[in-house]
């Protein structure tokens, strides 16, 4: 497997594995903005977008945000979120080798943490986690979602 940075023209790719990410998912802008989006996430340098590839297929992905901080020396953290395995790919290693790619960009950002939440509560998925170097035990986390109008 070979893993890198998801390319602009990829997106089409990455939203069809996104479908593997949730059984039902809000439904997508139209196409115009979606790429709009695209871009303003590629053009940030503190976004990445990785993939891991078996041949030219897109299989498992990750994004990574470092985000500026006043405590800590002025070093940023880092945030993992969408994880995602093709069905087809998973239990391989592949999310992992990802996972330590996106790690290794937010070591190499000065991050003094990452910090990844799922909402999956099966065993499995949290030990997946801890193999990949999380501790589900170092903090306690909130989420807040706007409410209904």
């Amino acid at each position: 497997m070979q893993i890198r940075q998801i390319s602009e023209s990829e997106l089409p790719a990455l939203m069809a594995l996104y479908r593997h990410l949730h059984e039902a998912d809000d439904a997508l802008p139209d196409e115009a903005h979606l790429a709009a989006v695209w871009r303003e996430l590629l053009g940030n340098p503190r976004y990445r977008y990785f993939g891991g590839y078996v041949g030219d297929q897109l299989v498992c992905s990750c994004t990574t945000t470092v985000i500026p901080n006043l405590t800590r020396g002025c070093r940023p953290y880092g945030l993992i979120e969408n994880v995602v395995t093709h069905a087809n790919h998973r239990k391989k290693g592949h999310a992992k080798a990802v996972l330590h790619e996106a790690l290794a960009f937010a070591w190499a950002q000065r991050c003094y943490k990452v910090m990844l939440m799922t909402g999956r509560k099966d065993e499995a998925t949290l030990r997946f986690y801890e193999g990949a170097g999380f501790d589900r035990h170092g903090k306690q986390a909130f989420v807040a979602r706007p409410h209904a109008a």
